[in-house]
């Protein structure tokens, strides 16, 4: 796993831009703190820095391949996991290679396959190759956008990066729009940022003398389901074998992430027993909060605790298991506030939550360099409530929004009246599900309920997944974790989207095809506890905090957040009474101090349209 960065700059030499690139290249710093390489050749610029996973001494970047037309020249990000069987193809056709690593393969799988290689890799990648035979740069991006990948074409060429702040470097970027900060839905190739744009899942973009050209290589479809219920449940066990197994490969300290739910807890037990085939134990981790066990309160979102199943599968599946507690002073630090909206570039206001993923894997980091996690299983099996809600499933909207108003209120709460009509939120969400759904082909013969239950599943995997795998990459990178995502395999993606509601609920419950395909290695409390969404402090001292922090922002009206903050919504909420398990009322207070943060860093000039 790396940062990538770059610059083609038609119009120049920019082996005279050297500053420029290893100022872009060392915004990734935290993506790859092991290595840095930058190359630089006429038009082109490339700067990479890496986290060494695979073949620690051979892999370094960027990497170039001289052929008599020209260098070609590859900055990489990511996982191959197939990459040995390419290799041995690669072989087979004359290929010769002087290094053990994936990003090898992928060099040399460009040069015999061009862009198409893309078809032919397993893994989570975003990638950029300079052909100097052709004078264009490559940008590929993994089908479901599992790495970040972005760019900002110019008048003369592009600049991109695995990040926007490695763009941002390169200077004269502003703000879009705030639209798509408060409608908890990510629009394909949006970034927000004046002019960048996201290289899209599943896409190619190529950019030469004469402009920019884009090639969509991969794309949920619509196909039959001829399998039934046992053979359906057997394949799913097949595939998740396999994508693990694959997906254990690394030359450094592996783990799992461990909720104690279904995904991760099938997962672990799944690398548990292979890598006890080898004589290894898997470790394990899960994130918890100082007594939040002993006084615990359910609600509407979450029925039980985390620790008790964590524990049970651990013990079950034989880990070597450790909690990460954290206490409300940590996660309401105001440091951990400014890192948490760096990593992200955006201030996303989703609080604790981020706060302590990132804490988690700050402290995974010290132990391990690659993560397991079970993220996107509940949107590939069908695992969230709203699937369920009646009222979700009717709703002319994405679901998720429906349940999200329900149980957090209005995001837009402490911003100003004026903005909120200017920004008009609504109408935007409305727009985006309409394109969405048209996205969405539908069976001969396929019920009425069977089709709305397809586009809500298609819904989640190319609108709502987007954006926990962007959370995720970005709070393990801010740290130089390597998280990886077997559940976002592009076979098992496909072959279970495929399957109808009626088999992804055969017995009336959630992820009913994961929970029967893994039951043999699960515990019994793990195997019939509901659906719990990832941990949220129910601590009154974090929401205190919070509360302390606005009254300090509040004291300083001439903060640049109060253009878009209403001062009056934000003194209530600061003074608002606190209680147990208070996590709505917490949502105002987070947004406005993300967007404080975010103001002081980025000093953004903002278009509201």
């Amino acid at each position: 796993m790396c940062g990538i960065t770059g610059w083609v700059s038609y119009d120049r030499d920019l082996r005279t831009e050297a500053a420029t690139l290893d100022a872009m290249t060392e915004t990734m710093a935290c993506r790859g703190p092991d290595d840095r390489g930058t190359w630089s050749e006429g038009p082109a610029a490339l700067g990479h820095r890496r986290l060494a996973i695979i073949d620690l001494p051979g892999g370094r970047q960027p990497m170039t391949a001289g052929t008599p037309e020209g260098t070609v020249a590859l900055v990489y990000s990511g996982e191959t996991y197939n990459f040995t069987e390419l290799r041995r193809d690669l072989t087979a056709r004359g290929h010769r290679f002087t290094t053990d690593s994936d990003t090898e393969v992928v060099l040399r799988g460009y040069l015999e396959w061009g862009d198409a290689v893309a078809e032919r890799l397993n893994g989570m990648y975003a990638f950029a190759v300079w052909d100097g035979r052709r004078d264009e740069l490559v940008m590929i991006r993994d089908r479901m956008g599992i790495k970040p990948f972005y760019y900002r074409p110019t008048p003369d060429g592009v600049l991109f990066g695995s990040e926007p702040k490695a763009v941002l470097a390169n200077p004269l970027v502003t703000l879009d729009g705030l639209r798509e900060l408060f409608t908890f839905v990510k629009t394909p190739g949006h970034a927000v940022w004046d002019g960048m744009r996201e290289v899209e899942p599943g896409t190619v973009v190529t950019v030469g003398r004469t402009g920019l050209r884009t090639r969509v290589y991969w794309r949920l479809e619509t196909r039959p389901h001829p399998d039934d219920r046992d053979t359906t449940v057997a394949t799913v066990r097949t595939l998740l074998d396999d994508i693990v197994r694959r997906q254990l490969v690394a030359d450094v300290p592996r783990c799992t992430l461990l909720s104690g739910g279904l995904d991760s807890s099938a997962m672990t037990a799944l690398a548990a027993r292979q890598l006890a085939g080898h004589g290894e134990k898997v470790r394990s981790f899960a994130v918890d909060f100082a007594g939040q066990t002993d006084h615990f309160v359910a609600d509407d979102l979450r029925a039980t605790p985390d620790t008790p199943f964590v524990h049970d599968l651990a013990r079950a599946a034989g880990t070597d298991h450790q909690d990460i507690v954290l206490d409300a002073q940590t996660l309401a630090d105001p440091e951990v506030r400014q890192r948490v909206v760096r990593a992200r570039d955006l201030p996303l206001g989703f609080g604790d939550m981020d706060a302590s993923l990132y804490l988690l894997f700050r402290s995974i980091r010290d132990h391990s360099t690659v993560a397991l996690s079970g993220e996107s299983a509940d949107e590939v099996f069908g695992g969230y409530q709203h699937f369920f809600d009646e009222e979700a499933r009717r709703a002319d909207t994405f679901p998720w929004l429906v349940r999200h108003l329900r149980d957090f209120g209005d995001d837009a709460g402490v911003l100003r009246p004026g903005l909120v009509r200017a920004l008009d939120i609504p109408a935007y969400v409305a727009d985006g599900y309409r394109t969405a759904v048209r996205a969405v082909s539908r069976l001969d013969g396929e019920s009425d309920f069977e089709f709305r239950m397809r586009r809500i599943c298609h819904l989640h995997l190319t609108r709502f997944v987007r954006a926990l795998l962007d959370r995720k990459d970005r709070m393990s990178m801010a740290v130089g974790l390597e998280v990886r995502v077997p559940y976002c395999d592009h076979r098992l993606v496909e072959y279970v989207y495929n399957a109808p509601w009626a088999l992804k609920s055969f017995d009336g419950r959630e992820k009913s095809l994961l929970r029967e395909a893994t039951a043999d290695l699960l515990p019994k409390s793990v195997y019939d506890r509901v659906k719990s969404p990832y941990p949220s402090t129910q601590d009154p001292k974090y929401a205190l905090a919070l509360q302390d922090q606005a009254k300090d922002l509040l004291a300083r009206p001439d903060h640049p957040v109060f253009a878009l903050v209403d001062p009056e919504r934000l003194r209530r909420a600061a003074h608002r009474e606190v209680t147990p398990g208070t996590q709505a009322a917490r949502r105002g207070l987070e947004r406005a101090l993300d967007l404080a943060v975010w103001l002081d860093l980025y000093r953004p000039r903002i278009v509201t349209g």
